[in-house]
């Protein structure tokens, strides 16, 4: 009759407990980043452009010239979706992928428009701090 060492056994249960808690504490962050991109671009469909455009990374330290910029090209944005698909009617999560080569984590959002069509768009994220900004 063969035995196991309990200790190998003890040993190996730690290491695959050890492996799937890594591996759900890295979705985990990755989610984050998704659920930050949706409630950013929440914020852009809901024509609150300047809490959209606080979701990117060092939008505080840009030139106001340059920050007016970006808040008009918002609002041209969401005109554009108006008349070309009737608006957003709403935004899900598709996914979201870490990318250790750009350094950031790809957040996948659908874009569901009011004539019935969806897009998939690519959300650039990367953490600042404890909170996640678009890049």
């Amino acid at each position: 009759m063969r035995t196991h060492c309990p200790f190998t056994i003890v040993s190996l249960c730690l290491c695959v407990l050890a492996f799937l808690l890594a591996c759900k504490s890295e979705n985990n962050d990755d989610e984050q980043a998704a659920l930050a991109a949706k409630e950013y671009y929440d914020h852009l469909r809901a024509g609150r452009y300047d809490a959209y455009l606080s979701g990117v990374d060092g939008y505080a330290s840009l030139p106001d010239g340059y920050r007016e910029e970006l808040l008009a090209n918002a609002r041209q944005f969401m005109a554009q979706q108006d008349n070309e698909h009737n608006g957003i009617r709403d935004i899900r999560v598709s996914r979201a992928k870490k990318d250790t080569t750009f350094n950031c984590t790809f957040a996948y959002l659908v874009l569901c428009f009011g004539d019935s069509t969806n897009e998939e768009i690519m959300v650039p994220m990367v953490r600042n701090g404890e909170h996640w900004m678009m890049k």
